[in-house]
């Protein structure tokens, strides 16, 4: 199977030598996400919450590109500088999605790009 690349303008471009995404064959792997704003590169201001959207929100428009959305993602990565902040996630979290939810992992890391303090990366299977 031949590889595709996905991008949009409509996410923030990769910080290094990275795709936004790549599809290969129904199977779409999402690189890591974080609470940047794409028009201006920076990281958006507000709280937790808000920068938890964000994230959702540049996932979302990756998905979108590949030609499916986040109810295609089939295993989520969510990385935290600070695990209390799980719950939030989880409250956020069904805002952004529906039943049955994906697979899932919150993995507690020292740091993330940027000084951000969540990352999250995906995988979707898109016609399932």
């Amino acid at each position: 199977m031949s590889r595709e690349i996905i991008h949009t303008a409509d996410a923030p471009e990769a910080i290094g030598p990275y795709s936004q995404a790549v599809k290969v064959g129904d199977i779409v792997y999402l690189s890591g996400q974080i609470p940047l704003v794409p028009e201006t590169m920076t990281v958006i201001e507000g709280d937790f919450n808000t920068q938890v959207r964000r994230v959702f929100d540049n996932l979302s428009a990756v998905a979108k590109a590949s030609g499916g959305s986040l109810q295609d993602v089939v295993k989520l990565n969510i990385y935290l500088t600070d695990l209390s902040y799980f719950g939030a996630v989880n409250d956020i979290m069904t805002e952004y999605f529906e039943q049955p939810y994906p697979a899932r992992a919150a993995i507690g890391v020292a740091s993330l790009p940027k000084d951000v303090p969540v990352e999250m990366d995906a995988i979707l299977h898109l016609n399932a």
